[in-house]
């Protein structure tokens, strides 16, 4: 057990064995709904509570925070047990307050533009690391008068190459801190066995697909998985989650100047999007320190935009939070670490036109 939020209501009941059966209930309740401490389980024993302190540990070590946007962006660094480092962040809207959860520690995908891609792969998270993100950031929004109402799995790390413990969370997530499936979001870079998965399952959660290409040729340059999981793979299995749930689907496509950001990748994209009836989210890309890939100026994020709204496609951008505290996922840990990058990456866009898509 690495968290306080692994244990299970089994489990907790036995290790609270020769307590009254009530206990196990007032120390759920206390972790999922007052989301506090043992130590601050006012309603135990002083006994209980310390012996609780030792045995039901966090799992999260503060390392750093940092604060943006008028205090409405907060961004935490913690250690986990083995060494290992992950990101959470708040981020508080007038009509909502979102956390940003990491799956993992680092990432295997190797997304040549993102901070933790070229970090590299370390652990993945048990189901109470994640869960317990959750909790702290709620904490926080709490301090503040407001209250969590989405999470979104677009920190450090690929969900579905994680997707029990992403799943078991999930659930906790909404059988037990109470969180609206349909205010809980999934992003994957394109596994398509995990989105198959995915459209199975009990709970109706958002899926975001990572695309950030609509051809297999620059989509293999960028997102390295496609060799393995191609564009017609992917666009098959969201055609299965589509119909499991009539849910929408969305695209995430990080603009990088001179690379997927011209008229004809607003085509390609528009080729995909339009029949799955996909809103596409436009990100403009996050300077990574030591890294030359330039994210696409404003003018031509505008310009992309409005090429695919007419093109029929319901497309918005993103507004970038926390630029300056390092708020893209990977960025923090890079900056903290002072890890030095081994490589450039330079993008070659095909001389060549694809075969357009059906």
């Amino acid at each position: 057990m690495r968290s306080r939020y692994d244990v299970t209501r089994s489990a907790l009941s036995a290790l609270m064995e020769g307590e009254p059966r009530y206990r196990v209930d007032q120390v759920w309740t206390a972790l999922y709904e007052q989301m506090v401490d043992p130590a601050e389980m006012t309603t135990l024993p002083k006994a209980l509570r310390a012996r609780l302190e030792g045995e039901l540990p966090s799992a999260l070590d503060l390392l750093a925070e940092s604060v943006s946007d008028k205090g409405t962006t907060i961004k935490w660094l913690w250690g986990l047990e083995g060494g290992a480092r992950v990101e959470t962040v708040l981020m508080l809207y007038p009509d909502r307050a979102t956390v940003c959860v990491s799956s993992q520690a680092g990432c295997a995908m190797a997304c040549g533009f993102c901070a933790t891609g070229q970090a590299g792969f370390e652990r993945h998270l048990t189901t109470g690391e994640i869960v317990e993100q959750v909790v702290r950031a709620t904490q926080r929004a709490r301090a503040a008068g407001r209250r969590v109402s989405n999470v979104v799995f677009m920190g450090m790390g690929e969900p579905f190459a994680n997707y029990d413990r992403t799943w078991q969370s999930v659930e906790r997530m909404h059988d037990d801190l109470g969180l609206s499936a349909r205010h809980i979001t999934v992003s994957t870079v394109g596994i398509t066995p995990g989105i198959r998965r995915l459209a199975g399952e009990r709970l109706p959660v958002n899926l975001a697909v990572s695309l950030h290409a609509a051809n297999d040729e620059l989509r293999n340059e960028l997102v390295s998985i496609n060799r393995r999981y191609p564009l017609d793979e992917v666009v098959a299995a969201c055609q299965v989650w589509i119909a499991s749930n009539n849910r929408r689907l969305s695209f995430e496509w990080a603009l990088i100047d001179g690379v997927n950001d011209r008229t004809r990748d607003a085509s390609e994209l528009a080729l995909i999007a339009r029949p799955l009836r996909a809103h596409v989210n436009l990100i403009p890309l996050n300077p990574t320190p030591g890294w030359p890939t330039r994210g696409t100026p404003r003018a031509k994020v505008i310009a992309f935009r409005d090429h695919l709204k007419a093109l029929g496609v319901n497309a918005t951008v993103r507004a970038n939070r926390g630029t300056d505290i390092d708020a893209a996922c990977g960025q923090l840990a890079a900056s903290t670490s002072g890890a030095a990058l081994s490589r450039p990456v330079t993008f070659v866009r095909p001389s060549t036109a694809p075969a357009a898509r059906a």
